[in-house]
């Protein structure tokens, strides 16, 4: 490999404050995908609130994460608190036609407050769950909770496995399940107040052992380009 000439500022983060480490994981941890969770009470008052630290973690058993922040007097938020009350929740995913309406919903409201109604959006009563799930948005997960993990103060991590989706019928195809990635139109969080889309994307496919042996040879990285750095 040829020499790389950049330098790199280190931060230990065991000298850092909980806000700097912060801070530093949302500029880097980029793009991040969006968790528009809609969860009902008890009583079935339903809210509504986009979270960042999301993720697919497994396909079998199919479970999610959301990372759910608490308040700062370490009371629970309404997600958290409805998710702990009834075991489900729905992962809506947010499109660029939902940004608006999403951040509507991540308003500090009151427990009192029906976010979807604020937002101008519509709720479905869920299928698998209680939770409803939102006809605007381009795909929806319904989640049952597997198990809350307390890692610290700052928030609880919920694992949710998935006990059905749905999808647009126009953005899939149940034949062979192929999801049309870029009609999804699916918005991810940077730092700070900034969003991204999915639109601009690119394909790679992973070579066998014996591909890269050529590739390598005719000096072509895995998308095919010619490259220097990578010599037989």
């Amino acid at each position: 490999m040829t020499a790389l000439s950049q330098s790199h500022a280190h931060f230990a983060f065991d000298r850092l404050t909980a806000r700097e480490r912060y801070k530093l994981l949302i500029g880097t941890v980029i793009p991040r995908p969006i968790a528009f969770v809609t969860t009902a009470d008890r009583e079935g008052r339903v809210n509504a609130a986009p979270f960042s630290f999301f993720n697919v973690l497994t396909h079998d058993p199919a479970i999610v994460a959301i990372g759910v922040e608490n308040h700062a007097d370490m009371r629970f938020k309404d997600t958290a608190r409805n998710i702990r009350e009834t075991e489900a929740f729905t992962v809506n995913i947010a499109d660029s036609a939902l940004a608006d309406a999403m951040e509507v919903c991540a308003i500090r409201f009151g427990p009192d407050v029906d976010e979807l109604a604020e937002a101008g959006l519509t709720p479905v009563p869920g299928t698998h769950v209680r939770a409803p799930r939102i006809l605007e948005a381009p795909a929806a997960l319904e989640c049952r909770r597997h198990i809350t993990l307390e890692l610290g103060k700052a928030r609880e991590v919920i694992l949710g496995e998935v006990l059905g989706a749905f999808i647009r019928s126009d953005l899939v195809d149940p034949e062979n399940l192929h999801v049309d990635q870029h009609r999804i139109d699916a918005i991810g969080r940077l730092g700070g107040h900034s969003y991204t889309r999915t639109q601009e994307q690119f394909e790679i496919r992973t070579p066998s052992p014996d591909e890269w042996v050529r590739m390598k040879a005719e000096g072509l990285t895995p998308s095919g380009r010619p490259n220097g750095r990578y010599t037989g």
